[in-house]
């Protein structure tokens, strides 16, 4: 405790240093200023309320960490003379203060104007004004919109016979500029786009948005306008005459192989004419051609091409692929060439790791073999092996004290859907695979030995946006083996009177478990963005899975033997019955350049039916850990107000039916690559029946309003290139295991009792 004290004490000094200590007038030169706020205010907040102004200002004052000017406190807490490493350090993560530069202010102003100008606020005016005290200055933007101009009438002028029949015939409903509508270059803009955008799709490959052009005839002391919409003819280039503009159709499309990766490349197939070279072609042709969306006689279409290069650049078997389109204008058509480079097919990677579960430590080290293109197409073959170790403490009465895993999981991935009727260009345009996995778990605890055998076959697939991904698993089968289990275990807590716990009970035994399930998973900025950093960003998650019907109807129909349970069975095996549902929604929201604001609620239930009393161990939901709720370490909560009085047996006392997660997090770059974060999570694990053993565990609408648990606390992130290291420490706000003024840490705190540390790999959500 005294240690804890003095750690406190330095903290508090520390900080008072950074928050009062501070001069910076030694830092601004004489004829200066230092830069404290900058406001932008508008006379009609809401006509410019969308326009987010503020994000126009050239210069800003110092960043602020969690609201407080940290960085430039550290800065100017160092003599600007020192060279001590202290100081140099302090100056390198600080930030010097921001002196007012007329130069940007100007600049400002220009950019202001412009975005209200290009709104339609055609005489906008933008004033500054500044507050002048102690060689400080706050700037403020003074923005006057004034009237806007709308739009009276519109005219498409199209020189080109053929494209005036689509842009003035049905296309005309799609447009954006409308009559009565603001005058705004950005709607303009979008128009030209899609027009362009439209055009390119249905052949004219030549066609590009610098062929439209618009002009505004304002009216003398009116705010409407008459718009002009003029698309001109092609004209190749300034010596050529203009002319209609050419639709073009795929002609030739031949592949070719780099082979060295040294741009010398060979023709390795010709649509038409078919001509292939097999030695020099590792895969099957098809591969090509399946996923290859355009085809020779059809008009020529940009998204089919991008398709065709995401496609190509998915499959495991191709290193890199580069489409050329070589225009023919003697007959408007394309001819198309592809050129693949093939992947090294095998490779074998090593992975070494530390665990530490609820304090136990260990290691574990896994080694994977990959093949890129095991049958010829692009078919995707991993086998992994994995060992793990872990010394395990505060178990007495028991032989051993390790926990030893040994694991093998081979899984084979196809392109495209592995179903009758799909075509393969159908699977390609959906970036879809099918895979197939064999999974072997061995563990040997002092307590017992687990044997776990899964076989799944699902499908894979995502938008071509890919903000939407989904997943079907058509199959899922996991076998659960107990072989062995200590007679002190069985007779302490399976079989002696008194102890019998029926969670524990039922998930000692041998199992069978068969899932039918979907998957989908939401981004609004796409699954390839890998970080919400600095974005506004939604991410909706879903899952709904169901096990054990169709066995239960075959030995419903045919007859099946039971247990001594009273279960039913399947080839001697007892099968689990349940359907479980999962939602998760996160939000993340920018707050200005340096600070977001997060969000995240997660809510889930699983009901256990029919041939099943209790949910199976691997179906149950957990609270506490990295991702949940910090302020507990990993499966430490609940369920409800459950009081973890035998720490023996928590790890299955402490799971639950329905989960609730909720969790905001301020956070905020800092330096380098370092972000931090402030949190408040909440939330708690509930079982759906009454257990004997998880006394106040059960879900009831008149008390699960008390027994959601709070923490808080700090986190600091690092961003790599790919991925994100992650330190959080949570300390319990309100703890729902107690009553009294245990139940409420926040007011009475105790560190040994209430503080947790976490390292993970990625955000918690």
């Amino acid at each position: 405790m005294p240690r804890i004290r003095t750690t406190y004490i330095i903290l508090s000094l520390f900080l008072s240093m950074l928050l009062t200590a501070c001069s910076i007038e030694k830092y601004i030169p004489e004829d200066g200023y230092y830069l404290k706020k900058v406001n932008v205010l508008s006379d009609d907040e809401n006509a410019t309320k969308n326009m987010e102004l503020s994000g126009y200002v050239k210069q800003n004052p110092n960043t602020k960490w969690f609201g407080i000017k940290i960085p430039m406190r550290m800065y100017c807490a160092t003599n600007p003379n020192s060279n001590k490493l202290g100081a140099r350090i302090l100056r390198k993560i600080g930030e010097p203060p921001v002196v007012i530069d007329t130069t940007k202010v100007n600049a400002t102003i220009t950019d202001l104007n412009k975005v209200l100008n290009n709104a339609g606020y055609i005489h906008s005016k933008v004033d500054t004004a500044m507050e002048v005290g102690k060689k400080r200055v706050v700037l403020t933007y003074h923005v006057s919109p004034g009237t806007r101009y709308t739009i009276r009438s519109t005219k498409r002028v199209v020189s080109d016979s053929i494209l005036n029949g689509i842009i003035n015939g049905p296309d005309t409903v799609n447009s954006l500029i409308k009559t009565d509508t603001p005058l705004d270059i950005n709607v303009l803009n979008n128009e030209r786009k899609r027009i362009t955008k439209y055009l390119r799709n249905n052949g004219y490959y030549r066609f590009n948005k610098e062929y439209i052009t618009f002009i505004a005839d304002t009216l003398i002391g009116s705010n409407k306008v008459d718009l002009t919409m003029n698309v001109a003819l092609h004209q190749e280039n300034a010596r050529t005459a203009p002319e209609p503009h050419p639709n073009f159709a795929i002609n030739d499309i031949t592949y070719l192989v780099d082979v060295n990766g040294e741009g010398k490349t060979d023709t390795i197939l010709h649509e038409g004419s078919r001509i292939i070279y097999k030695d020099k072609l590792r895969f099957r042709p098809n591969l090509l051609t399946g996923n290859t969306l355009f085809q020779k006689g059809e008009q020529y279409n940009d998204e089919k091409q991008t398709q065709t290069y995401n496609n190509l650049t998915r499959l495991g078997a191709i290193a890199y692929s580069n489409i050329r389109l070589t225009p023919n204008h003697s007959n408007d058509s394309i001819d198309c060439n592809i050129i693949i480079n093939h992947s090294l097919p095998q490779s074998i990677s090593f992975d070494i790791e530390g665990t530490n579960t609820a304090g136990d430590l260990g290691a574990a080290v896994s080694t994977t073999y990959t093949h890129r293109n095991l049958f010829k197409g692009s078919e995707s073959f991993s086998l992994k092996v994995r060992g793990a170790y872990e010394a395990i403490t505060g178990l007495e009465g028991y032989e051993g004290s390790s926990y030893k895993e040994i694991g093998a999981e081979a899984r084979l991935g196809f392109p495209g859907f592995l179903l009758p009727y799909i075509t393969k260009r159908f699977g390609a345009s959906h970036r879809a695979t099918s895979e197939i996995s064999m999974q072997f778990n061995y563990q040997d605890r002092p307590e017992f030995n687990r044997r776990v055998l899964t076989a799944a076959w699902r499908y894979r697939w995502q938008s071509i946006d890919q903000k939407f991904q989904n997943r079907f698993d058509l199959l899922e089968v996991n076998y659960i083996n107990m072989p062995w289990i200590s007679s002190t275990f069985r007779e302490q807590y399976l079989d002696s009177i008194g102890k019998q716990n029926a969670i524990l009970r039922y998930n000692y035994e041998n199992l069978l478990i068969t899932k039918l399930g979907f998957n989908f998973i939401y981004n609004s900025l796409g699954t390839s963005v890998y970080s919400t950093y600095g974005k506004d960003a939604l991410v909706l998650r879903g899952n709904i899975e169901t096990s054990g019907n169709v066995l239960n109807g075959f030995t419903s129909i045919f007859g099946g033997h039971h247990d001594s349970q009273g279960h039913r069975t399947f080839c001697g095996i007892a099968y689990a019955q349940y359907v479980r549902g999962d939602f998760d929604l996160s939000k993340s929201m920018v707050i200005d350049r340096n600070n977001s604001f997060a969000m995240h609620l997660g809510f889930g239930i699983a009901i256990p039916y029919g041939n099943t009393d209790v949910l199976p161990f691997e179906k149950r939901y957990f609270a506490g850990g990295a991702n949940s709720v910090r302020g507990w370490s990993v499966r430490s909560l609940g369920p409800g107000g459950y009081n973890r009085h035998d720490n023996a047996i928590n790890f299955i006392n402490q799971s639950g039916d329905i989960k609730l997660d909720m969790s905001i997090e301020w956070r905020t770059f800092l330096f380098w690559k370092i972000n931090g974060a402030i949190f408040i999570d909440g939330g708690n694990i509930w079982t759906i029946r009454k257990y004997e053993d998880q006394p106040d565990g059960e879900f009831r609408f008149d008390k699960f309003l008390r027994q959601i648990a709070f923490s808080y606390g700090l986190g600091l992130r690092l961003s790599l290139d790919f991925f994100t290291l992650r330190f959080d420490a949570g300390m319990k706000a309100i703890d729902p295991a107690f009553h009294g003024k245990d139940h409420y840490p926040l007011l009475h705190p105790k560190f040994s009792r209430d503080f947790t540390f976490h390292f993970a790999v990625g955000l918690p959500f």
